[in-house]
């Protein structure tokens, strides 16, 4: 290990415990608002949609300040943020101050997910992708371990969600204080010194900042289709006749299956190094999961789409960072995790209101048939402006 690098081991720990801590926050929002507050689904929906935007507005701002601050520093003051607005929560959490809370909580989320994968490109020692994976694998790890518990401690009470999900992220501030400090110690040109203004006036390579365009716009679309199994999905499963139990299982078999593809893929990584193969090579499957989902009218058809997308998202979602991370300059790493997190956000708040539209205007088959075309042209543009920029693009450390 590089000296005075900042261990892999502490950068998922804390990925894990903030994963976990923001899952017992956002599954709640609409079942508590609408059940519990009387607040109407398209209040929620607006409620939502800001707190999609607070996480772009973070994630932004978050890779911004990395190439120019102490990644420390931030980080701390991310955490210390995502603190204040829980234990607000915990005494106020009536209506409207919920929702103004919940888009603060946002920027929050946002700013921490893109330092912590920002100080994941400083790792030297591990192959990026072994990093992301980790990362990706800690992420979603937590959401499972969240999700399963919500539930039940909502059950008891509301504000001992906000209590223990405040606990968690005290639990992760201890952790950084302590651990993520050669954070700090990260290799790069400063805004005091007066390298990173030089760097501003240089644009990325052409080549690069085409292919680095293409990913983002991508994942803008990706994650807008990809939402619709999050918001659409379960009410079309029971016009179908199928319980909304079963629905919730398919996340079951997602989280399951992505642990299992983890292994496989961190496995892969050591006979090939080809980063471009295995994000091709998810989009398809993504987009092969939504063909499936044009002829579902039984529960095997939703479970066999479920698992095509399960491998589609765990093969190319970690691979992104890690190219991107290739073929970004180190003063400007931080922008362009940010910018990952922002246009993934972008689409996830696009997602139910584009689906919504699509399905009221026509048909869920309709908006089933737009997503299969939409990802296959993805998946197509990314593949031929790979091709043709290959060998001029400036691969970075």
């Amino acid at each position: 290990m590089a000296k005075n690098e900042m261990k892999l081991w502490w950068l998922v720990t804390g990925a894990l415990l903030s994963s976990i801590g923001m899952s017992f926050i956002w599954p709640l929002t609409s079942v508590y608002l609408h059940n519990r507050l009387g607040i109407s689904l398209t209040m929620i929906g607006i409620v939502l949609l800001f707190n999609s935007l607070a996480s772009v507005l973070g994630s932004y701002l978050g890779g911004y300040l990395y190439d120019r601050k102490n990644p420390y520093h931030l980080l701390m003051g991310g955490v210390i943020g995502a603190i204040i607005t829980l234990i607000i929560l915990i005494f106020f959490h009536e209506w409207p101050a919920f929702g103004i809370i919940l888009f603060f909580n946002g920027i929050a989320g946002g700013w921490n997910l893109t330092i912590v994968n920002s100080i994941g490109t400083s790792i030297k020692s591990q192959d990026s992708r072994y990093v992301f994976n980790m990362l990706y694998f800690a992420q979603n790890l937590g959401v499972v371990i969240g999700t399963s518990l919500v539930g039940f401690v909502y059950s008891i009470s509301v504000t001992l969600l906000f209590v223990i999900a405040t606990c968690l992220f005290l639990f992760f501030l201890i952790v950084v204080i302590f651990k993520y400090r050669p954070a700090a110690n990260v290799t790069r040109k400063r805004a005091d010194d007066g390298s990173i203004s030089k760097y501003d006036k240089k644009q990325l390579p052409q080549p690069n900042a085409l292919l680095l365009t293409t990913l983002f716009v991508s994942l803008l679309i990706i994650w807008t289709m990809y939402q619709q199994w999050d918001s659409n999905l379960s009410v079309y499963m029971t016009t179908l006749g199928i319980p909304l139990r079963d629905y919730s299982f398919l996340w079951t078999i997602n989280a399951g299956l992505i642990v299992v593809i983890q292994l496989i893929v961190n496995w892969v990584d050591h006979y090939h190094e080809n980063l471009i193969i295995q994000i091709l090579f998810g989009i398809f499957m993504v987009a092969i999961s939504f063909v499936t989902l044009i002829f579902a009218k039984s529960y095997l058809y939703f479970v066999v789409s479920m698992i095509t997308l399960t491998i589609g998202e765990a093969t190319a979602f970690p691979t992104i960072p890690a190219l991107v991370n290739s073929l970004t300059p180190v003063e400007a790493k931080g922008l362009y995790q940010g910018l990952i997190s922002s246009w993934a956000a972008a689409g996830r708040a696009l997602g139910p209101l584009f689906g919504g539209i699509i399905i009221e205007a026509v048909s869920y088959t309709s908006l089933f048939v737009i997503a299969s075309v939409a990802i296959f042209l993805v998946l197509l543009s990314v593949a031929l402006v790979w091709q043709l920029l290959q060998a001029k693009l400036i691969i970075y450390r």
